[in-house]
């Protein structure tokens, strides 16, 4: 299926890990432009939203695209192509910062936002998917 699909509006406060929903009946998908968004409003030292997608129904998730963020507000967009050969084996381990990981696409996403220090004043992270 096809379209722009949201990953989670993470509303950031204290230090956490907030997993979003899945998104999925994804096959088919050939790539996927990302978007991830810090509304900023105070306080806070970094966050990073990390996209994932699963090969195997959601048990096992691989990283393809990382956004990190401090203390500005600022929107990223990264595409990632699952036609992108890959010669090396793809680990479910982390990104670095600001990185995308192509030639892997499975049939679902989810968004991960994790932050550090305590972020206030309605500080807001989204994450939105452009399947085709």
């Amino acid at each position: 299926m096809s379209g722009t699909f949201s990953l989670g509006d993470f509303s950031i406060g204290a230090a956490a890990t907030q997993v979003g929903d899945v998104v999925d009946d994804l096959s088919g998908a050939l790539a996927v432009t990302l978007s991830a968004r810090l509304a900023y409003g105070s306080g806070g030292t970094s966050c990073y939203a990390v996209v994932e997608t699963s090969l195997d129904q959601g048990v096992t998730w691989v990283q393809i695209a990382r956004f990190d963020f401090t203390t500005s507000g600022l929107q990223k967009v990264m595409t990632v192509s699952g036609l992108t050969p890959r010669i090396a084996a793809a680990t479910a381990g982390s990104l670095a910062a600001d990185t995308a990981l192509d030639g892997v696409l499975g049939d679902r996403l989810r968004a991960t936002v994790v932050s550090t220090g305590t972020y206030a004043g309605s500080t807001v992270v989204s994450v939105r998917a452009n399947v085709r």
